[in-house]
């Protein structure tokens, strides 16, 4: 079946997106995100948009920004089934990490680079990790 691009897209846009912020901003507390860092994670350089998006989380988010979240939406289930106790699953995105895609630095400063496809790397190093798809 053929994806539709129209009404059905901004529908299934905004039924995620509540729900997508509202799950971001408590992984970005869990993991004590400064608001800059949460802003490039979104994707999303107008401040008065970040504050909009926190206030009111019933947005409709862009593609790019529902993607991001994803990502880290991924994450986050990836680590806390890698390591369940929950301090080192949300400290480990800070701690320097020596495997070949972070060389040394952590996975939040890969994924702070602003490009989507930093997160895809996380994520998809974390999925193999834990023995998932890759």
């Amino acid at each position: 079946m053929v994806a539709q691009a129209g009404p059905a897209a901004a529908i299934d846009r905004k039924g995620l997106s509540g729900p997508a912020l509202r799950t971001f901003f408590r992984i970005a507390e869990l993991w004590k995100l400064p608001v800059d860092a949460q802003m490039t994670l979104l994707g999303v350089t107008a401040r008065s948009t970040f504050f909009k998006w926190k206030k009111d989380p019933n947005a409709v988010l862009p593609r790019d920004t529902l993607e991001r979240i994803s990502y880290i939406l991924g994450i986050y289930k990836a680590l806390q089934i890698l390591l369940p106790d929950d301090g080192a699953a949300d400290g480990w995105v800070k701690r320097p990490n020596a495997a070949p895609p972070f060389g040394g630095r952590s996975a939040l400063d890969r994924m702070l680079s602003g490009q989507v496809a930093d997160l895809f790397v996380v994520r998809q190093y974390l999925d193999a990790q834990r023995g998932g798809w890759t």
